[in-house]
């Protein structure tokens, strides 16, 4: 079975990818890792801790990792869409995990994960990328034993934080300049021009809890959060950004991807936006990189599948 690795920072788009890794029998989820960005680490460890939980998923090792950027510091946090607490002021209905964090700590975890692995393992940061730049640099000669990333970020028309850039890049650009363009690891990013795209509605938020106590509890994180797109786009909506990059890290071929160089801005007005090269027969550009980019997929068969592996009961 294959084997996947989630660093996070939960987030109610997280707390839906979590729950999906957490009840798929598709993968072996072996550990989860925690990043600063939709609120601060000790925040997003706590959340990822009693989501697991939640999820009847104690048994996963969880491990804190970066509370800042690399370099700069991160201008804001993204609670004004999660909410204080990162779950719409939900976090009280997370039950308490049993366990509490790994002794290592996630740069550690990461690495042991993958050096005792008898499998290439599937690495799903949908946050910042400074864990996963941090890992690369610490631990290149591991490399060889990732699968492929699966990166929940970037926009290629317009980010969600600035004009151009999307939450999870801009808040550590160098970090994903590192891991997007510097390394050569097989990657598949899932930008935003997709994920709002998936958009689920009221209704399906209805079915959702109508599915049982994990779909109840998922539907209970939204308010903040379904407010917020709601504003902004103008319509009822939810978008669950992070949990369709953990459904193409769960079953592979679910998106479909198109290969392209990208490179990340991390200077001037346009810092933290992905740039992709979508000119045809150009040589590849000094600073850029080939990866697969996420471009489409069954929006709506997308959407049934979450409620097939939300609903699912516990093994």
């Amino acid at each position: 079975m294959p084997r996947l690795v989630i660093d996070t920072d939960p987030g109610v788009d997280d707390a839906f990818a979590l729950a999906l890794a957490a009840r798929s029998p598709e993968v072996d989820l072996a550990a989860v890792t925690t990043v600063f960005g939709n609120v601060g680490l000790d925040r997003t460890t706590a959340n990822a801790l009693g989501l697991l939980a939640l999820a009847g998923r104690p048994d996963v090792p969880v491990a804190a990792g970066a509370a800042r950027p690399l370099v700069y510091p991160a201008p804001h946090e993204a609670d004004y869409a999660h909410g204080q607490d990162g779950l719409s002021g939900g976090t009280a209905r997370l039950p308490a995990h049993p366990h509490g964090l790994h002794r290592l700590g996630a740069v550690d975890l990461l690495a042991q994960t993958l050096r005792d692995s008898p499998t290439p393992v599937t690495l799903a940061p949908i946050g910042p990328l400074t864990n996963i730049a941090l890992l690369m640099a610490t631990h290149p000669d591991l490399r060889s034993k990732i699968d492929r990333l699966v990166i929940m970020g970037g926009a290629l028309t317009g980010g969600n934080t600035t004009a151009a850039a999307e939450f999870n890049i801009w808040a550590d650009p160098e970090a994903a300049y590192r891991v997007l363009v510097e390394e050569d690891v097989p990657t598949v990013l899932v930008p935003i021009d997709l994920t709002y795209r998936c958009a689920v509605d009221g209704a399906w938020l209805t079915t959702l809890r109508e599915t049982g106590p994990l779909g109840e509890i998922l539907e209970s994180f939204t308010p903040s959060y379904r407010a917020h797109y709601t504003e902004l786009l103008g319509h009822d909506c939810t978008i669950l950004h992070d949990a369709v990059a953990v459904a193409e890290a769960i079953s592979p071929g679910l998106l479909t991807t198109k290969r392209m160089p990208v490179t990340v801005q991390t200077t001037g007005p346009a810092r933290g936006a992905v740039i992709a090269d979508q000119r045809l027969n150009v040589p590849l550009s000094p600073g850029y990189r080939e990866i697969d980019v996420a471009v489409d997929t069954d929006l709506d068969g997308l959407r049934n599948w979450f409620l097939t592996l939300l609903g699912r009961t516990e093994s």
